[in-house]
């Protein structure tokens, strides 16, 4: 993975082809086009958490390499506004959770000088937040407008068989193979939320390669303890 301009490494898994992309497949498309040039101004994807928003945006970056930035911005709230300096030199800006400053003047006024500053460069611009841009808390009129013209995405929650292929999908890029029987079991003995089950499939995937065992559900209940 490539080393941003902030300290940050992108994850490892976060690419393209380990998100399962039922019910977001134009999204999808769509950001597979930003991060090739030719997604037009950007988009605004929201959802609610664990709904793979930063997945997204992550995997953007990926595909787009160093042309491209990604700004987790809730992470940075504390370090104030002027981590957005510079960053309108890059193709693509990926901010992550933008709703985290909302209600702060000097945050707000600052991107909308970033949003101002990638029209004038031509870069495009991909946000993720809880809500979309009528419904969040921006205070700046012309910021709430700006934002509002990106297209816009709501990112799909997953039923739960999708919750089983999705943990097969995450499971196939690890090189595991996770019986379907074994993932329906997960998904009763944990929580329920894709971050939760990714972390254990984290865990399982440390568990099995120690013991040299499949995931059978035996292996998982031991190791696991349910």
């Amino acid at each position: 993975m490539n080393q941003l301009v902030l300290p940050l490494r992108l994850a490892d898994h976060a690419v393209f082809d380990s998100f399962l992309a039922l019910g977001n497949e134009i999204l999808v498309a769509t950001l597979a086009e930003i991060a090739a040039g030719h997604g037009g101004h950007g988009c605004w994807l929201w959802g609610a958490p664990a709904t793979g928003r930063t997945h997204l945006l992550q995997a953007t970056c990926d595909r787009a390499g160093d042309c491209s930035v990604y700004v987790p911005l809730a992470m940075f709230v504390g370090a104030g506004p002027a981590i957005l300096d510079g960053l309108a030199g890059r193709q693509i800006i990926c901010i992550d959770d933008v709703d985290a400053v909302a209600g702060d003047a000097d945050w707000e006024a600052a991107l909308f000088d970033l949003c101002n500053q990638i029209v004038d460069a031509g870069g495009q611009l991909v946000v993720s937040a809880r809500s979309a841009p009528r419904e969040s808390a921006f205070q700046l009129e012309d910021l709430r407008s700006r934002l509002s013209r990106l297209p816009i995405f709501h990112l799909r929650s997953l039923d739960d068989e999708q919750r089983v292929a999705a943990l097969q999908l995450r499971a196939r890029h690890r090189g595991l193979e996770l019986p379907g029987e074994t993932a329906r079991y997960l998904l009763k003995r944990s929580k329920r939320d894709m971050a939760s089950l990714f972390d254990v499939l984290d865990k399982l995937d440390l568990e099995s390669l120690r013991a040299q065992r499949r995931l059978t559900i035996p292996f998982v209940r031991d190791a696991l303890q349910l």
